[in-house]
């Protein structure tokens, strides 16, 4: 095994490493969906830590926050989709682009734009017609509409639809997408 050299810093050079000049937070590539899951987030997050505290701290926990945060996950899990779609950030297996001529492979990224709009609109339509299906359930443990979750799912679809749709004309505009140029989209999400 090698041996690790440290190099000793003094508190003084510790301290002057704070003082840097950090530069100025941008927010504008971040939607408005972004901040509504957000907001989920931190009531979801809320909502275990009440949950936590009721039952360790008070012995008497609060049956209702379970519920209300597992269905906050839910809403954060669909609307947080809709950031990855925009931003292209889903799963995606990018390695055949590589040994395909460049206009198979271009045609084979607009093929994946459409089929992942068409299957955002069928997902749309589906869960439309669940909510209809299940519209007078109730919540378990306190007294609300799950119509709650199911209709935030189907906005979190449709906006799904729409970014796709989005990003497939910025990919028309552009001549390329993320699955032909990887290395082009590096850095922009983070």
């Amino acid at each position: 095994m090698t041996e690790e050299i440290h190099n000793p810093v003094t508190a003084e050079e510790l301290a002057h490493a704070f003082e840097e000049e950090t530069a100025p937070v941008d927010l504008s590539r971040y939607a408005v969906e972004d901040w509504a899951t957000l907001a989920v987030f931190w009531g979801m997050s809320f909502c275990v830590f009440l949950q936590f505290f009721t039952r360790y701290v008070l012995n008497n926990s609060y049956a209702w926050t379970e519920e209300i945060a597992i269905n906050c996950l839910v809403v954060v899990v669909f609307l947080g989709s809709v950031m990855c779609t925009r931003m292209s950030r889903h799963i995606q297996v990018d390695v055949l682009y590589h040994y395909l001529p460049a206009r198979v492979g271009r045609y084979l990224a607009l093929a994946v734009n459409l089929i992942t709009i068409g299957f955002f609109a069928y997902m749309s339509w589906l869960l439309w017609r669940y909510v209809g299906i299940v519209h007078r359930e109730r919540m378990v443990t306190i007294n609300l509409p799950r119509n709650i979750v199911f209709y935030s799912v189907f906005a979190g679809f449709v906006l799904m639809m729409l970014r796709a749709i989005q990003v497939f004309v910025g990919n028309i505009r552009r001549g390329y997408s993320v699955l032909e140029r990887p290395a082009a989209f590096e850095g922009l999400g983070e």
